[in-house]
């Protein structure tokens, strides 16, 4: 494999039904971060489907300067044979130097089903990207390589922290969690060159069927669009006596969200669950009740634009990144929080 002939970050933009998906936009935003640190400063983004051409405009608003589409009936909805013949064709005719996928249901599976056949490594579930050397620290006798792409996972349940490369292989290639990075602000109007390109698909074992197509009504709010969350840890105490943020959340206008205690212990849905091992959130207002504010979980919050925490332990780690912090027994302070807030508004 010869390294020198990988240029350029490509990113897969991932559609459903005709409509782009948040992560698309946020890989490009990072897409384009990380190419600034690189010779090849052009990001690409790979668009696949069916009768999907009028998105590629929508993919130069948020930062891409080219997009690759490929476009067939046999792409109309997700396949794993179809969708990985046509990203990997894609990778061995174009040589991407990083290739990142969203850590998505499709992202998942897509991800280390291309990554094989196109012989690379994939760091799955990334939370944070850099261009650096490799290894970290220079090792006597061992050649330490530059302009690596330096892939930050959890790993061990979220109880430690992985940086993994891979030097030798190209793409280097990475799934990564939504909600992580950002996308950058649409530029109206913006235009990418398009390029077509079809490997050709011929039906065999490998493809599916879909019979039926079932979408199921979702009616837990999703956290990572809350402006306002009320998260809740541990220090809640049980499920029953979550009603409390749930009355708050009712209040202020907030979604409840909560710690992964809460959820190992049965009291709420992973769907709501904040940190490593649950979802990414930046919402405008972010309350920590009871939460003693474990790294795994302040990395999933801590972009908040404001951090309200609520913790008996006036030593509890949450206090570092809270921007307020009431120190005392939240079976009185919430309830009071919540009255104040009530009778705010009804005074208004």
């Amino acid at each position: 494999m010869n390294l020198e002939e990988y240029k350029g970050v490509y990113v897969f933009a991932q559609q459903v039904d005709n409509k782009l998906s948040g992560i698309a936009f946020e890989l490009v935003g990072e897409a384009k971060r990380l190419a600034a640190n690189l010779e090849t400063k052009e990001v690409t983004a790979v668009l696949i489907g069916s009768g999907v051409k009028n998105l590629a405009d929508e993919l130069a608003e948020y930062g891409a300067d080219k997009v690759i589409l490929v476009d067939d009936p046999e792409l109309k909805d997700y396949r794993t044979e179809p969708y990985a013949h046509a990203l990997s064709s894609v990778i061995n005719e174009f040589k991407p130097e990083i290739m990142l996928v969203g850590a998505t249901a499709i992202g998942r599976d897509l991800g280390p089903t291309v990554s094989a056949r196109v012989q690379t490594g994939l760091t799955a579930d990334c939370t944070q990207l850099e261009i650096g050397d490799f290894p970290l620290v220079a090792i006597p006798g061992q050649e330490q390589k530059h302009n690596q792409l330096l892939m930050t996972r959890p790993a061990f349940g979220g109880n430690t922290i992985a940086t993994i490369a891979c030097p030798n292989n190209r793409p280097q290639m990475a799934t990564v969690r939504p909600g992580v990075m950002q996308k950058l602000e649409p530029k109206k109007g913006a235009k990418a060159e398009v390029i077509e390109y079809n490997p050709g698909f011929t039906p065999n074992n490998k493809y599916v069927t879909i019979k039926e197509i079932v979408k199921a009504v979702n009616d837990v709010a999703d956290i990572m669009d809350a402006k306002i969350l009320v998260s809740g840890g541990r220090g809640v105490g049980s499920a029953e006596n979550f009603k409390l943020l749930d009355d708050l959340a009712a209040a202020i206008g907030g979604t409840v969200s909560c710690s992964r205690a809460v959820v190992d212990s049965g009291w709420k849905p992973k769907d709501l669950q904040v940190g490593q091992t649950g979802k990414t959130v930046r919402p405008n207002v972010y309350f920590a009740i009871g939460i003693s504010g474990a790294i795994q979980h302040v990395a999933g919050m801590e972009e908040s634009d404001i951090i309200i925490a609520i913790n008996k332990d006036e030593d509890a780690p949450i206090f570092d990144v809270a921007d307020y912090g009431i120190v005392g027994d939240l079976n009185k302070i919430v309830p009071q929080l919540t009255a104040a807030i009530k009778a705010e508004l009804a005074n208004k």
